[in-house]
């Protein structure tokens, strides 16, 4: 936003900048520079980040399923496969009534 409004603001026109806490004085024609640099470095930060989460994501991903680490409340494969026709669900095995 700032950089489309210095854009169109004559070049040799005052333009104050927080430099590491300090207000500077400079024009318009050395802060835009300044600021368009900031900004590509900016988006490229963020790419790069971006790329290091996905890749921490694989990570993940794997390192649970080499070790079989399961959440709770994550359906287990396993489970499901004992929990069939005659799983301890809804059965009255081994339930003793005096």
């Amino acid at each position: 936003l700032v950089i489309e409004t210095l854009r169109e603001v004559d070049p040799t026109r005052k333009c104050f900048r927080m430099v590491g806490g300090v207000l500077v004085e400079r024009t318009v024609k050395e802060v835009l520079p300044a600021l368009e640099s900031n900004k590509e470095q900016i988006s490229k930060l963020i790419e790069a980040l971006a790329q290091q989460l996905q890749a921490k994501g694989r990570e993940l991903t794997e390192f649970r399923e080499r070790h079989n680490i399961r959440l709770v409340g994550e359906d287990d494969p396993k489970s499901a496969a004992r929990d069939g026709p005659e799983g301890g669900k809804g059965g009255s095995a081994g339930v003793l009534v005096s």
